[in-house]
Protein backbone atom coordinates (compact mmCIF):
# COMPACT_ATOMS: atom_id res chain seq x y z
CA UNK A 1 0.00 0.00 0.00
CA UNK A 2 0.87 3.69 -0.43
CA UNK A 3 1.81 5.18 2.87
CA UNK A 4 -0.02 8.15 3.56
CA UNK A 5 -3.22 7.72 1.92
CA UNK A 6 -6.53 5.33 2.80
CA UNK A 7 -6.90 2.25 1.72
CA UNK A 8 -10.31 3.94 -0.42
CA UNK A 9 -7.46 6.74 -1.55
CA UNK A 10 -5.77 3.68 -3.90
CA UNK A 11 -5.88 0.33 -5.62
CA UNK A 12 -4.09 -2.75 -7.41
CA UNK A 13 -3.18 -2.37 -10.41
CA UNK A 14 -4.55 -5.42 -12.67
CA UNK A 15 -1.33 -5.54 -14.50
CA UNK A 16 1.12 -6.59 -11.82
CA UNK A 17 -0.62 -5.77 -8.75
CA UNK A 18 1.33 -2.80 -7.69
CA UNK A 19 -0.09 0.11 -5.55
CA UNK A 20 -1.80 3.01 -7.54
CA UNK A 21 -3.08 6.18 -5.71
CA UNK A 22 -6.65 6.96 -7.40
CA UNK A 23 -5.35 10.45 -8.44
CA UNK A 24 -2.55 9.04 -10.70
CA UNK A 25 -3.20 7.16 -14.54
CA UNK A 26 -1.82 4.41 -15.37
CA UNK A 27 -3.12 2.41 -18.78
CA UNK A 28 -4.27 -1.29 -18.44
CA UNK A 29 -0.98 -2.22 -21.14
CA UNK A 30 1.63 -1.31 -18.49
CA UNK A 31 2.84 -3.35 -15.91
CA UNK A 32 3.00 -2.57 -12.18
CA UNK A 33 4.56 -5.06 -10.23
CA UNK A 34 3.26 -5.62 -6.68
CA UNK A 35 5.94 -3.73 -4.73
CA UNK A 36 5.98 -0.81 -7.10
CA UNK A 37 3.77 2.30 -6.52
CA UNK A 38 2.40 4.60 -8.62
CA UNK A 39 0.85 8.22 -6.83
CA UNK A 40 0.20 11.32 -6.94
CA UNK A 41 -0.67 13.08 -10.46
CA UNK A 42 1.52 10.12 -11.80
CA UNK A 43 1.14 8.69 -15.04
CA UNK A 44 2.56 5.26 -16.60
CA UNK A 45 0.99 5.18 -20.04
CA UNK A 46 1.90 2.02 -23.04
CA UNK A 47 4.07 -0.72 -22.60
CA UNK A 48 5.85 1.05 -19.41
CA UNK A 49 7.16 -1.09 -16.71
CA UNK A 50 7.24 0.17 -13.35
CA UNK A 51 8.57 -2.75 -10.52
CA UNK A 52 10.84 -3.76 -7.67
CA UNK A 53 10.82 -1.09 -4.74
CA UNK A 54 10.32 1.70 -7.46
CA UNK A 55 8.04 4.64 -7.52
CA UNK A 56 6.99 7.16 -9.55
CA UNK A 57 5.08 9.88 -8.05
CA UNK A 58 4.51 13.94 -8.19
CA UNK A 59 3.30 14.78 -11.89
CA UNK A 60 5.88 12.46 -13.37
CA UNK A 61 5.23 10.06 -16.73
CA UNK A 62 6.58 7.40 -17.90
CA UNK A 63 5.84 5.98 -21.30
CA UNK A 64 6.82 3.88 -24.25
CA UNK A 65 8.85 1.09 -23.43
CA UNK A 66 10.44 2.45 -20.82
CA UNK A 67 11.19 0.69 -17.33
CA UNK A 68 11.76 1.92 -13.66
CA UNK A 69 12.60 -0.57 -11.76
CA UNK A 70 14.73 -1.51 -8.16
CA UNK A 71 14.76 1.40 -5.51
CA UNK A 72 14.43 4.27 -8.35
CA UNK A 73 12.05 7.40 -7.93
CA UNK A 74 10.82 9.32 -10.98
CA UNK A 75 9.02 12.64 -9.47
CA UNK A 76 8.63 16.23 -10.06
CA UNK A 77 7.52 16.71 -13.81
CA UNK A 78 9.80 14.17 -15.10
CA UNK A 79 9.33 12.14 -18.19
CA UNK A 80 11.20 8.72 -18.88
CA UNK A 81 9.91 7.45 -22.45
CA UNK A 82 11.01 5.70 -25.36
CA UNK A 83 13.50 2.46 -24.26
CA UNK A 84 14.77 4.47 -21.61
CA UNK A 85 15.59 2.87 -18.11
CA UNK A 86 15.94 3.86 -14.48
CA UNK A 87 17.05 1.60 -11.80
CA UNK A 88 18.95 0.77 -8.67
CA UNK A 89 18.81 3.63 -6.76
CA UNK A 90 18.52 6.61 -9.43
CA UNK A 91 16.40 9.59 -8.98
CA UNK A 92 15.32 11.36 -12.07
CA UNK A 93 13.22 15.08 -10.64
CA UNK A 94 12.40 18.52 -11.34
CA UNK A 95 11.73 18.87 -15.25
CA UNK A 96 14.09 16.06 -16.51
CA UNK A 97 13.35 13.67 -19.61
CA UNK A 98 15.01 10.47 -20.00
CA UNK A 99 13.86 8.74 -23.15
CA UNK A 100 15.91 6.52 -26.43
CA UNK A 101 18.26 3.84 -25.02
CA UNK A 102 19.29 6.02 -22.36
CA UNK A 103 19.89 4.54 -18.96
CA UNK A 104 19.84 5.98 -15.60
CA UNK A 105 21.26 3.95 -12.84
CA UNK A 106 23.25 3.51 -9.57
CA UNK A 107 23.20 6.83 -7.58
CA UNK A 108 22.68 8.56 -10.42
CA UNK A 109 20.45 11.71 -10.22
CA UNK A 110 18.97 13.46 -13.34
CA UNK A 111 17.33 16.95 -12.21
CA UNK A 112 16.17 20.28 -12.95
CA UNK A 113 15.75 21.04 -16.64
CA UNK A 114 18.21 18.33 -17.74
CA UNK A 115 17.52 15.49 -20.07
CA UNK A 116 19.30 12.44 -21.57
CA UNK A 117 18.89 11.14 -24.84
CA UNK A 118 20.51 8.90 -26.91
CA UNK A 119 24.28 10.52 -26.45
CA UNK A 120 25.82 13.20 -28.88
CA UNK A 121 29.25 12.85 -28.10
CA UNK A 122 33.13 12.15 -30.04
CA UNK A 123 35.95 10.60 -29.16
CA UNK A 124 39.02 13.01 -29.07
CA UNK A 125 42.33 11.59 -28.32
CA UNK A 126 41.90 13.01 -25.12
CA UNK A 127 39.01 13.19 -23.56
CA UNK A 128 35.47 12.64 -24.61
CA UNK A 129 32.96 15.30 -25.97
CA UNK A 130 29.98 15.11 -24.68
CA UNK A 131 26.37 17.25 -25.19
CA UNK A 132 24.47 17.34 -22.11
CA UNK A 133 22.34 20.18 -22.60
CA UNK A 134 20.78 22.46 -24.57
CA UNK A 135 23.20 24.81 -23.97
CA UNK A 136 25.77 22.66 -22.21
CA UNK A 137 28.77 20.31 -23.34
CA UNK A 138 31.02 18.41 -21.50
CA UNK A 139 34.76 17.74 -22.06
CA UNK A 140 36.31 14.75 -19.41
CA UNK A 141 34.62 15.80 -16.04
CA UNK A 142 34.15 19.66 -17.63
CA UNK A 143 30.85 21.07 -18.65
CA UNK A 144 30.61 24.65 -19.67
CA UNK A 145 28.02 26.80 -22.05
CA UNK A 146 28.96 26.24 -25.64
CA UNK A 147 30.01 29.99 -25.59
CA UNK A 148 32.24 29.47 -22.57
CA UNK A 149 34.37 26.66 -24.34
CA UNK A 150 34.33 28.28 -28.09
CA UNK A 151 35.76 31.72 -26.13
CA UNK A 152 38.01 29.97 -23.75
CA UNK A 153 38.95 26.02 -25.31
CA UNK A 154 42.69 27.27 -25.85
CA UNK A 155 43.50 28.77 -22.49
CA UNK A 156 41.28 25.93 -20.70
CA UNK A 157 43.42 23.34 -22.89
CA UNK A 158 46.83 24.72 -21.98
CA UNK A 159 45.89 24.81 -18.48
CA UNK A 160 45.27 21.12 -18.53
CA UNK A 161 48.47 19.96 -20.38
CA UNK A 162 46.79 19.72 -23.79
CA UNK A 163 49.45 19.58 -26.98
CA UNK A 164 49.01 22.34 -29.52
CA UNK A 165 47.86 19.90 -32.26
CA UNK A 166 45.38 18.59 -28.84
CA UNK A 167 43.79 22.54 -28.40
CA UNK A 168 43.49 22.48 -32.04
CA UNK A 169 41.70 19.35 -32.51
CA UNK A 170 39.16 20.25 -29.56
CA UNK A 171 38.37 23.82 -31.20
CA UNK A 172 36.91 21.78 -34.41
CA UNK A 173 35.32 19.34 -32.44
CA UNK A 174 33.56 21.82 -30.19
CA UNK A 175 32.52 24.14 -33.48
CA UNK A 176 31.32 21.35 -34.87
CA UNK A 177 29.49 19.82 -32.13
CA UNK A 178 28.11 23.49 -31.52
CA UNK A 179 26.65 23.32 -35.01
CA UNK A 180 25.46 19.64 -35.28
CA UNK A 181 23.86 20.30 -31.21
CA UNK A 182 21.51 22.73 -32.98
CA UNK A 183 19.91 19.87 -35.14
CA UNK A 184 20.07 17.69 -32.80
CA UNK A 185 18.10 19.50 -30.50
CA UNK A 186 15.50 20.84 -32.75
CA UNK A 187 15.27 17.11 -34.09
CA UNK A 188 14.53 15.63 -30.62
CA UNK A 189 12.24 18.86 -29.22
CA UNK A 190 9.49 16.75 -29.99
CA UNK A 191 10.19 13.84 -27.97
CA UNK A 192 11.55 16.06 -25.42
CA UNK A 193 7.99 17.96 -24.92
CA UNK A 194 5.91 14.79 -24.85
Amino acid sequence: MILGLDKDEQHQHPNGGGWVANTATVDSTAYVDGDARVSGNAQVFGNAQVFGNAQVFGDARVSGDARVFGDARVSGNARVFGDARVFGDARVFGDARVSGNAQVFGNAQVSGNAWVLNPLEINGSAHVVTLVSYTQIAIGCQVRTFSDWLKNYKTIGKENGYSFEQIKEYGEILKYLVKAAKVYIKRNQKLIAK
